[in-house]
């Protein structure tokens, strides 16, 4: 999906306007933010929110983003999100107002935690 994604933004954008392409690729992590083992998690989001959450910015090009759902284990894919445009000042605050959006707004889940025997 990203080298389809990535073909795509260099045949369409206009070079002149393109300068740097900037990927994200969430992954399902083996220990929670907490610190606690998890062996899976369960994601389920808004497909209607997905495309129409990208406002135009100034020196932004394209955006794709793909999220994950149902039963996911630990090293599966999440999420991919592709911003290009002008400059790396234009690109890395989109990609961090992306996820936030996306992760806090669109996107519910459940980690499935392995029990912890001593």
């Amino acid at each position: 999906m990203i080298n389809e994604w990535l073909k795509e933004v260099m045949q369409r954008a206009n070079p002149e306007h393109l300068g740097m392409i900037l990927v994200h690729n969430g992954v399902v992590r083996g220990i929670s933010m907490s610190g606690n083992p998890v062996r899976a998690m369960k994601l389920s989001y808004d497909q209607n929110l997905i495309i129409p959450i990208y406002k135009p910015k100034p020196g932004v090009v394209e955006v794709k983003v793909w999220v994950n759902s149902g039963n996911l284990k630990v090293g599966d894919n999440l999420m991919f999100l592709l911003v290009a445009g002008r400059f790396r000042t234009d690109i890395v605050p989109v990609v961090e107002e992306l996820l936030s959006l996306i992760k806090n707004e669109m996107v519910t889940e459940e980690e499935v935690q392995s029990s912890v025997s001593s």
